[in-house]
């Protein structure tokens, strides 16, 4: 196992190098300026000249990216350009808004999707089953600004159950919790149905059903633990989806996440934010399969880490 970990997390870097790399060469080759940005439209070029020498630009791509990874290797990501603060502080005061929702967001879809999952793979091919998978097709085919507009204005707007916007209380992560899980849950469901409809054709599923176990305990405890293995990949994913921010969702409910921090960077061209938001949201999705690969065994003891 601890070999295991160890290849894992050399594989990591790797991975987390490369993204650092290509994300780093796209921002350099934006047409916008972030000095002009920062100076303002009515500065003169000198003073654009002396932001950009100021914030180390005017040097040579390799010398910049090699500079970074220097500080990245020491756990700098550096000083955002707009707003003068350190990028870890800036990201570490909006972990907790994003790590609530994305908690409730994953635990929403989850829910959700094996519930519909189940019921259309026992349903298969009848009227509960066209349903559930036509609902699937609507939820992952829905953008998530017509979702959320919608919740706001049936469940806040016209019957008043929650609020508006806002953060740090209960009430205010249902209605953003509630559309990523709608949204998420129609994957799942297909993927569950998939699965399970795989895992009944078994011979094994067969023979617990001739034993005489009821149909609950025959999908609960035999056919739905070996159907989960591509959910807790999928898992794995999503954290580092909502790790990174939603950034629709956030902005239609006024979210304070990390989603919303991107966007805000992206308008301003501040490219130390953008660069450790994609960070952490790689390193997020890193974490999170490698979580998924040690929980696979302990699903289905036939598998075995390599």
């Amino acid at each position: 196992m601890a070999f295991l970990i160890l290849k894992r997390l050399a594989q990591s870097a790797l991975i987390l190098l490369g993204v650092a790399a290509i994300t780093f060469l796209l921002l350099y080759a934006l047409p916008a300026d972030p000095a002009r940005m920062i100076a303002g439209r009515s500065a003169t070029a000198q003073t654009v000249a002396n932001i950009r020498h100021e914030l180390g630009l005017d040097q040579p791509i390799l010398f910049q990216f090699l500079h970074y990874l220097t500080n990245l290797v020491q756990g700098d990501l550096g000083r955002s350009y707009a707003q003068k603060t350190e990028v870890w502080t800036l990201i570490a005061a909006r972990l907790p808004a994003t790590l609530t929702l994305m908690a409730a967001g994953i635990l929403t879809e989850v829910v959700i999707g094996l519930a519909l999952g189940m019921i259309a793979a026992v349903k298969r091919g009848g009227f509960l089953d066209q349903l559930v998978m036509t609902s699937a097709f609507v939820g992952v085919s829905s953008p998530q600004f017509v979702v959320a507009l919608l919740l706001l204005y049936v469940f806040a707007v016209s019957l008043g159950w929650f609020p508006m916007s806002g953060y740090g209380t209960a009430a205010h992560v249902v209605l953003p919790a509630l559309t990523l899980g709608l949204l998420g849950a129609g994957w799942y469901a297909r993927m569950v149905r998939s699965a399970m409809i795989d895992v009944l054709n078994q011979d094994y599923i067969r023979t617990a059903r001739a034993k005489g176990l009821s149909s609950t305990r025959v999908i609960l405890r035999h056919a739905l633990p070996n159907a989960m293995l591509p959910v807790i990949a999928m898992i794995g994913i999503d954290i580092g989806q909502f790790m990174g921010g939603v950034v629709v969702v956030e902005a239609v409910y006024g979210w304070p996440g990390i989603g919303q921090l991107a966007w805000q960077a992206i308008q301003q061209v501040d490219i130390p934010i953008i660069m450790g938001v994609t960070l952490v949201s790689a390193l997020a999705i890193i974490i999170g399969n490698i979580i998924a690969d040690m929980l696979a065994p302990a699903i289905d003891p036939r598998i075995r880490l390599q």
